[in-house]
């Protein structure tokens, strides 16, 4: 055998094992695994900005009904403990952290929602251009809370699915050991509605 006639059978051989690689996941698992940390990364980005505005909405509503401590004051905890629980982006194969995000983010939602309707009280307060801009930049942190929960999941489908079909599926065991990550699941708590924020 000539040299040439080796080197040809060795490049056609690496060409051939490159083809099958490229065909069971080995890039693609891990592009996935990132674009579902990505996509949670804004599911938690949102609800960061929803917790950044409650502080100034708490003051102003502060403002015109000091009598409402206990309101003012359920919120502020809720606010606290929610921004206390994340989720380690390595660890989002566990509904079990998921699920306690989750519960955080929906004892806020349900104390932000109280607060809205102790408003109702104070007509005063409705047309205060500060409560209004924040009532509406709370509106539109909702639907982006939303949104990123909605392509958090999809990425989530997406990653799954790729790492439970052959040829994929053995890449994802036997090099990555992957396990499917857990999709973003509204609790029972705040499942039926979100927050009413519109007056």
């Amino acid at each position: 055998m000539t040299n040439g006639f080796r080197r040809n059978t060795a490049l056609a051989g690496l060409a051939g094992a490159a083809l099958l690689l490229s065909g069971c996941g080995i890039n693609t698992i891990p592009a996935k695994e990132e674009g579902v940390k990505a996509k949670w990364a804004d599911v938690e980005n949102q609800y960061q900005r929803r917790a950044d505005l409650i502080p100034n909405l708490v003051a102003t509503v502060k403002g015109f009904a000091a009598q409402e401590k206990d309101v003012l004051e359920s919120v502020t905890k809720a606010r606290a403990s929610a921004t206390q629980v994340t989720v380690d982006p390595t660890k989002l194969s566990d509904p079990a952290q998921l699920a306690a995000f989750e519960q955080a983010q929906g004892a806020l939602s349900q104390s932000l929602g109280r607060l809205l309707v102790t408003v109702e009280k104070y007509p005063e307060l409705k047309s205060n251009e500060n409560f209004l801009q924040l009532q509406s930049q709370l509106e539109g942190t909702e639907n982006r809370i939303a949104v990123a929960r909605r392509d958090y999941n999809i990425a989530v489908q997406d990653y799954n699915t790729e790492i439970r079909t052959f040829p994929s599926l053995i890449t994802a065991k036997v090099i990555y050991g992957a396990e499917p990550i857990a999709p973003f699941k509204a609790t029972a708590t705040n499942a039926d509605k979100a927050p009413e924020v519109a007056f």
